[in-house]
């Protein structure tokens, strides 16, 4: 239960509420990277061989992957927190990402618990999907394996492997350095960015779906359901920014906002042209699964 004792640590201490750029460094003389929790401040970042071994990638893959096998070690608690501050401030969701780099070496999560939690919103959301476009068992299973399969593993394994390249070749301050991007930490991103778009699209916008409110030709239809839209994907990029933000190595990351404009461009078209996004997605999953 070690993430369990770090987030209890961290949520009554009033430091962590300070702007990104007010969080405090336990070694101003060392870069954050090299600053390790089986470091001192006199040991210049260096590790013992058997220590550098426990903090390999592989070795927290490792240790990340067992853990999924072993729920008595997962802090639910805290994942559940998370959730819940990704949509009212998820700055504090990334000062933990921050105070975990500097504890354990990682700023990936070592704890699957946000992962099965979001697993279960899925299954729920989709079973949800299922029932109010009138899909028989059989359908709803084969909608849920391709929302899983394909919407949120195959589609954030693209997303992290693109912004994880991207990031690593173009926004580090020193290219040369010992800091980068982990894949992990990039794909943590992109969960935490695909929470609040999964409730939006796949759980409130559920109570709106029906023949007069969004899944119509009427204009207050594809209003509603396209504005649904707007929020989610903004929500998206949003928190997609503010991960890679608190990396204190990475420069220019405000680029990751420039397509709000062209997001906010297709929504007046779509609105004044009458495109209808939702009833878009309902067609394209009753497509799939027949």
């Amino acid at each position: 239960m070690a993430e369990q004792s770090s987030s209890h640590t961290l949520l009554p201490d009033h430091r962590w509420d300070s702007p990104v750029d007010d969080w405090p460094a336990e070694t101003p003389s060392l870069p954050l990277c090299n600053m390790l929790p089986t470091t001192s401040p006199h040991s210049n970042g260096a590790l013992s061989t058997r220590d550098a071994a426990r903090h390999t990638a592989g070795a927290k893959r490792y240790k990340y992957l067992r853990r999924l096998l072993h729920f008595r070690q997962m802090d639910f608690e805290f994942a559940l927190w998370q959730m819940l501050y990704l949509f009212t401030s998820p700055q504090r969701v990334y000062r933990n990402f921050h105070y975990r780099k500097q504890t354990k070496d990682q700023w990936a999560r070592d704890d699957p618990a946000f992962l099965v939690l979001l697993s279960i919103w899925l299954c729920a959301s989709t079973i949800g999907f299922g029932l109010v476009l009138d899909m028989g068992v059989l359908d709803t299973l084969k909608l849920l394996l391709w929302v899983v399969l394909v919407d949120c593993i195959g589609v954030g394994l693209l997303i992290s492997t693109l912004m994880w390249i991207v990031s690593n070749k173009y926004l580090l301050k020193n290219p040369s350095g010992k800091c980068d991007v982990e894949w992990g930490y990039a794909f943590d991103v992109h969960l935490n960015a695909f929470y609040p778009l999964l409730v939006i699209l796949h759980f409130l916008q559920l109570f709106f779906i029906n023949h007069v409110v969004i899944n119509s030709d009427w204009f207050l239809g594809y209003f509603v359901g396209n504005t649904f839209w707007l929020i989610a994907i903004g929500y998206y990029l949003y928190i997609t920014f503010l991960g890679y933000n608190a990396l204190p190595f990475l420069k220019n990351t405000v680029i990751l906002l420039y397509p709000f404009a062209l997001l906010s461009l297709i929504y007046v078209l779509s609105v004044s042209l009458g495109w209808n996004f939702t009833r878009g997605l309902c067609w394209f999953y009753k497509y799939r699964v027949h």
